[in-house]
């Protein structure tokens, strides 16, 4: 089995910016599905607008590449129609966060059976690298000439709070580690949400002086750690990385199927 069976060779080359870490996503994550022996058939791809929703053009599923902000909510849709589909929704900063944010916080309060991934190169790319949710204070961005002052969120924190029942994150430095981490998120009975820290060094990292995508790699490696590491006790301004939360909690579809038997029976 080779991962060319889950790729729309028509396509190539990508149209992402040499350098770009998205690539690295989905090489990770056709590697998981892979792994995991799925049926092509039976997989989903919800995307919506932005460098990272131009994933689903390049992958042979069944894909819907649906409106800005929007992927969560097009994929509920598919999945309560269609449970026994896996959906993989794919999201950048700002259609996970900003437009997308309040999608965002339900789908995981529902706890619905998907995985979220979102790509977080800290830079809206597709449209002239604005800066975006998850900047962060004190970055450069061509709306921030003269620095960011905006708080950004934590991806992890907000989906913990907001109810998912799988979160992790990770960097497109530790490629390994997406894979095993989208495994376990993939084959999760519920709403799943991994963040992957990614580089842009077209305007990110070229705005803040952070070099190409080898310098950017390397920061991402320097500035994580494992959760709990001995590192992070040391300096708890690393970034952990790892799976943060994993746990069991009725899963939507599954409740709204018990709803409808229990109405026909009443009828």
């Amino acid at each position: 089995m080779s991962i060319k069976q889950f790729i729309r060779e028509r396509f190539f080359p990508h149209m992402w910016c040499p350098g770009c870490g998205h690539g690295v996503v989905l090489n990770a994550m056709l590697r998981a599905v892979e792994r995991l022996g799925l049926n092509k058939n039976d997989i989903v791809m919800v995307s919506g607008i932005g460098c990272s929703s131009r994933i689903s053009g390049y992958v042979d599923f069944h894909t819907l590449h649906t409106i800005h902000g929007r992927a969560l909510a097009f994929a509920t849709g598919v999945k309560m129609s269609r449970p026994e589909l896996n959906l993989i929704v794919p999201m950048g900063d700002g259609d996970a966060l900003a437009i997308g944010g309040n999608h965002f916080i339900h789908a995981a309060r529902r706890n619905i059976d998907m995985t979220a991934i979102v790509m977080n190169n800290r830079i809206y790319g597709m449209t002239g690298g604005q800066y975006s949710p998850l900047s962060g204070h004190g970055i450069l961005a061509t709306t921030a000439p003269y620095h960011n002052i905006d708080q950004g969120f934590d991806i992890v924190n907000l989906a913990t709070a907001a109810g998912a029942t799988f979160v992790a994150r990770t960097t497109t430095y530790h490629v390994q580690q997406i894979t095993d981490i989208l495994c376990d998120a993939i084959t999760h009975k519920g709403f799943s949400v991994v963040e992957i820290m990614s580089q842009c060094p077209t305007y990110f990292g070229r705005k803040n002086r952070e070099g190409g995508a080898v310098e950017m790699m390397k920061l991402m490696k320097d500035r994580t750690t494992p959760i709990g590491s001995k590192a992070f006790q040391e300096n708890p301004d690393l970034i952990q990385r790892g799976i943060f939360v994993k746990r069991d909690q009725p899963e939507y579809c599954s409740e709204y199927h018990k709803v409808i038997e229990k109405a026909m029976k009443g009828r």
